[in-house]
């Protein structure tokens, strides 16, 4: 069981199975397989805060932040650390004023204000739309990085049998 900073609590069981199976692989072969699994549990994340935005967005304006939920490769931490990452966010992320007018070509266009919902004002409650996603769909998440780390491993491990 992993608990988060935030008091959330994943149950990460069946990956006794996967350490013993990781230990007979190359690293590099664990890179490619964990980056592939990884981007799948980012992929549940992102489908659920881009449900959340849809839930917060006002669909009479052109703007729409659930277009702009987006999963991105972490390189920074990769090349820094070595660490497998992916950030779920929103294209163009808070920026305001002239900075966001780069974000015309975003899908959803400019939507820096999803911060404001995301966090609230002093003249308007909050209407989150990432904050709730670990507690919405972590697990699934989780799940699916199990699964599809496993069957990347086993698909190694049987063309190393092969070979």
């Amino acid at each position: 069981v992993s608990t988060m900073a935030d008091g959330v609590r994943f149950d990460v069981s069946g990956l006794d199975g996967i350490r013993n199976k990781m230990a007979q692989v190359k690293r590099e072969v664990n890179y490619k397989g964990g980056r592939a699994a990884l981007r799948r549990a980012a992929n549940v994340l992102r489908d659920q805060a881009q449900s959340n935005a849809r839930r917060v967005d006002d669909h009479e304006t052109e703007t729409a932040i659930w277009k702009n939920v987006a999963v991105r490769w972490n390189g920074r931490a990769f090349k820094q650390d070595g660490v497998l990452a992916f950030r779920v966010g929103v294209l163009g992320g808070a920026q305001a004023g002239r900075a966001a007018q780069q974000g015309t070509s975003n899908p959803g266009g400019i939507t820096w204000y999803w911060r404001l919902l995301e966090f609230g004002t002093s003249k308007m409650a909050a209407q989150p739309i990432f904050r709730p996603v670990p507690d919405q769909a972590g697990q699934k998440a989780v799940d699916v990085f199990a699964r599809s780390f496993n069957q990347a491993l086993d698909r190694v491990l049987a063309k190393q049998g092969a070979a």
